[in-house]
């Protein structure tokens, strides 16, 4: 993402997973405010870690004081194994962060992801949660509701959509949000890959944020 970008490997149960941490500045937050947890679009499609929403959340997430990394998944990159259906994708996440807690424990955890990371990133959460671990927000672009079965999220999740979105259309997005009570940022004009619409991204999640 930037010169300060540190690229690394762990284990998953399919093999060496390749990731990468961004810091935030040390002057402005001398104790990270968290730890964010970035998940990439489908593997099949073109999807890695350096997709450029991926990055935008990245970046967000650095800039309000959150130690962010993000992993490609099984198959992208020079991580091992192929991709499977969201089942292991989400074991390698839950991977990455049992190792991100251990270098940095007792953080309050954000989750994010765009398109297929949303279906992953949900996944994670959902069995966080059976296991009575909280996290502190997540944040959703893209989300695959229609495309894949997203579970329900925290009723404070940040959910932002483009409004031409032809991937995954906003109906799709509003059938999944609906019973869950939860709102959706619609971006007009916004196609999935949000062209030309990434500092919308960067905008909302800032001035939604909590202080």
């Amino acid at each position: 993402m930037n010169v300060q970008t540190r690229r690394f490997l762990i284990d998953g149960s399919a093999g060496p997973l390749e990731c990468a941490i961004d810091l935030p500045e040390a002057e402005q937050y001398a104790v990270p405010r968290g730890l964010a947890l970035v998940a990439h679009p489908h593997p099949l499609f073109g999807g890695t870690m350096d997709n450029k929403v991926v990055t935008t959340l990245a970046r967000t997430f650095v800039g309000l004081g959150y130690v962010t990394v993000r992993m490609n998944f099984r198959g992208v990159g020079q991580s091992a194994g192929a991709h499977d259906e969201g089942r292991g994708e989400t074991d390698d996440m839950a991977s990455l962060l049992t190792h991100m807690r251990s270098d940095y424990p007792g953080l309050p955890i954000v989750l994010a992801g765009f398109s297929f990371g949303t279906f992953v990133q949900a996944r994670l959460q959902e069995r966080l949660a059976a296991q009575g671990l909280s996290v502190e927000r997540m944040v959703l672009a893209g989300t695959a509701a229609g495309k894949w079965p997203v579970p329900p999220v925290p009723r404070d999740t940040i959910l932002i959509h483009g409004e031409q979105d032809d991937t995954i259309p906003l109906t799709n997005v509003l059938d999944w949000a609906r019973p869950q009570d939860l709102p959706v940022i619609v971006i007009p004009g916004c196609d999935h890959f949000f062209n030309r619409k990434l500092q919308h991204i960067k905008n909302l999640v800032v001035e939604m944020w909590r202080d």
